[in-house]
């Protein structure tokens, strides 16, 4: 059983790296695949190429069994949904292996405006990873989804390769890329908001002295163009 979890990772931070491990955890994971996505559709371009966010990605990674940084976004040109990478990831694995896609409750309120969610649903698992305190579902309609498909246990995850909706717990980190991208502009360090490798690699590149704010609000999506 893998989960994968999409974004700009630009740049990566613990508010991705923790709930990431979470998941392998408490899942039972084989592993957690990091996919960069390329192309944004429905928000402003990454800051950094796609070259150096691999680097930030894999230096993130390097010493954690489990965690996996997976570059077939970068590879291939027009905009990342789900769905395509979802295909691609179906091809390589098998149709019986259970694909988790790990996504944050931002991403999941949004989730029936993403291109072919209930195709998505039947290639892979949704995990949704929630934060102490967060609220219910409000949309009705994913509400109603999430009765038919939610599931509590791993056991179900693993019994199936997709079609089930899991809630799962992750530990509270208020980090987003805007915000540290914004400590860099101003000056400021972002230290302890990510691993001190990746600000080095940063400082060494002189990323994001420039970039303006983008307005980011979560970073916990999968290939977050579906949002």
């Amino acid at each position: 059983m893998i989960g994968i979890l999409g974004g700009t990772f630009d740049p990566i931070h613990f508010g991705h790296l923790r709930p990431a491990l979470d998941c392998l955890q408490a899942l039972g994971l084989d592993e957690v695949r990091f996919i960069p996505l390329s192309i944004a559709v429905h928000r402003p371009q990454p800051r950094a190429s796609p070259e150096m966010r691999l680097a930030m990605l894999e230096t993130a990674i390097v010493d954690q069994s489990g965690l996996v940084a997976d570059a077939r976004e970068l590879e291939r040109s027009g905009g990342s949904y789900s769905y395509d990478t979802l295909m691609t990831l179906r091809s390589e694995v098998g149709a019986g292996c259970p694909i988790c896609l790990l996504i944050g409750t931002d991403a999941f309120a949004g989730f029936m405006s993403w291109y072919r969610p209930l195709e998505i649903l039947e290639l892979a698992h949704l995990v949704v990873m929630v934060r102490p305190g967060e609220g219910s579902v409000r949309d009705q309609a994913l509400r109603s989804l999430s009765i038919e498909r939610g599931c509590d246990s791993t056991d179900t995850l693993a019994m199936a390769p997709g079609g089930r909706i899991l809630f799962q717990e992750v530990t509270q980190l208020d980090i987003s890329s805007t915000r540290v991208r914004e400590l860099i502009r101003l000056g400021l360090s972002p230290r302890y908001l990510l691993p001190d490798a990746v600000l080095a690699l940063i400082e060494r590149a002189g990323l994001y002295k420039c970039a303006a704010s983008t307005g980011e609000v979560a970073d916990l999506e999968i290939l977050d163009s579906d949002s």
